[in-house]
């Protein structure tokens, strides 16, 4: 029977210009991650969901329909009459680096756990094999849905579950480091995997060796710790066994297009090979496979047919 996994988080429209053009669709961490899942596994092996709140709007409906097109279910997506998805512009420049200016304030996946259809889809929910989610996913949601969301994770751990946790700091969506560091470490402590992005890490904590972030994650209380360092390799940590060093694939400048979604597409690639009976390497050398083709391409999303084999 195959194993079921639960991404959640918020889906945005997403604008990004290229000269003078700019190009409109869609795109957010956890949506990115679960769109390059469900590309690179069999359905019988690992069913990919999509967890968020939407409006009743034509991007909505886009937004569900692409979905859709890429086997990720979206049955338990809620949609909010009086509200719309958030929006988001990216400036890139000549080498390729982005900046982000964000529309999100209403957006409805704020209020997933706030409406009267949260407590069934979370039953749900509780019963599946994994539930991944990002920083991004915890910073858009008020405390009170947070504590809501930290029930669900212990209540899917208790029935044998596992939680992914990818670090994904935005400070901009935070009140104070402080919040984020406590409601981190709350997140930590029911975390199976934890995909860290070391630049995230070092802004979060304060700059320190990786080998004290890993064994600062692991006291936290997570298993498997994969630290993402971009261009450099990636180092995976099984708790009380050595760290595996795997390196990233090396692209010539010219063929990095845009970096936009490299780090969601690399913990895809990971999951992807992990989840259905990889071991470390192999799961993050796909990982790194991944990346190194979707930064060729403009967008968050790369056209299916230039996925690797």
């Amino acid at each position: 029977m195959s194993k079921k996994i639960a991404v959640i988080g918020e889906c945005m429209i997403e604008l990004s210009e290229k000269g003078s053009l700019v190009n409109r669709g869609f795109g957010g961490d956890t949506l990115n991650t679960s769109v390059y899942i469900a590309r690179q596994v069999k359905q019988s092996s690992l069913q990919v969901s999509y967890i968020t709140a939407l409006g009743t709007d034509s991007f909505s409906q886009q937004m569900l329909d692409a979905w859709q097109n890429e086997n990720v279910d979206t049955r338990l997506i809620q949609r909010m009459a009086n509200r719309m998805p958030g929006l988001y512009y990216i400036e890139t420049d000549d080498t390729g680096e982005r900046t982000f200016y964000y529309w999100r304030n209403e957006a409805a996946a704020k209020f997933w756990l706030e409406s009267e259809e949260s407590g069934a889809i979370c039953e749900e929910l509780a019963t599946y094999d994994y539930l991944y989610l990002s920083g991004i996913s915890l910073a858009i949601l008020s405390p009170a849905s947070r504590e809501k969301l930290f029930s669900l994770l212990h209540e899917c751990r208790a029935n044998g579950g596992q939680v992914i946790f990818d670090n994904n700091y935005r400070p901009r969506l935070w009140a104070s480091r402080e919040e984020t560091q406590q409601v981190y470490q709350q997140m930590l402590a029911c975390t199976d995997i934890a995909f860290l992005t070391l630049d995230d890490e070092d802004a979060l904590w304060g700059e320190k060796p990786v080998e004290e972030v890993i064994a600062r994650t692991h006291a936290a209380g997570v298993n498997e710790v994969v630290v993402k360092r971009g261009a450099d390799s990636c180092l995976v940590s099984l708790a009380g066994e050595a760290v595996v060093d795997v390196p990233a694939v090396k692209l010539p400048k010219e063929k990095v297009v845009d970096t936009t979604a490299a780090g969601d597409s690399f913990s895809a690639g990971y999951l992807a090979v992990r989840l259905t009976g990889g071991d470390t390497k192999a799961a993050a050398e796909r990982g790194h496979l991944t990346a190194s083709t979707v930064i060729q391409y403009r967008g968050a999303i790369i056209p299916r047919e230039a996925m690797p084999e």
